[in-house]
């Protein structure tokens, strides 16, 4: 018999990215979860999410690192047997490295490009909240 070729695991980073929404869970300081659904990109070895600065997921990354990311629909329902993927997060401010964030953001959703289009036009009447990026590090 022939030998079989050996199976090549698949890369997790490419597994996440090419979800539309993911569910991100952070940690309470007390250890209690907390999912929600965000769009994710890939950024060379790190998955990234853009948010509003000073929201829970910022505040509770803030305290611990840990996070845990796997596949869901816009409202947060996690499919019966989707993988669990853990990492670390950071949170990222500076102008530099959100714009970064929300170039691989916009690269892969429409929608993500079409806000930032408009955004200097609705914070003429919506005060526009500081953004904070996201980068996530699968262990």
């Amino acid at each position: 018999m022939d030998p079989q070729p050996p199976r090549t695991q698949p890369d997790p980073l490419a597994a996440v990215a090419a979800h539309r929404y993911v569910s991100l869970t952070t940690f309470r300081r007390s250890g209690e979860p907390v999912a929600t659904p965000v769009w994710i990109a890939r950024d060379g070895d790190e998955l990234v999410v853009i948010t509003i600065d000073g929201v829970g997921k910022t505040k509770r990354l803030a305290h611990t690192a840990r996070v845990e990311v796997r596949e869901c629909d816009m409202r947060g329902a996690v499919p019966d047997g989707a993988p669990t993927h853990e990492g670390t997060a950071r949170v990222v401010r500076s102008p530099e490295e959100v714009a970064a964030v929300k170039r691989a953001i916009g690269e892969k959703y429409l929608l993500a490009r079409l806000g930032d289009v408009f955004r200097p036009l609705t914070s003429r009447v919506v005060k526009d909240k500081p953004r904070a990026g996201i980068r996530i590090t699968l262990t």
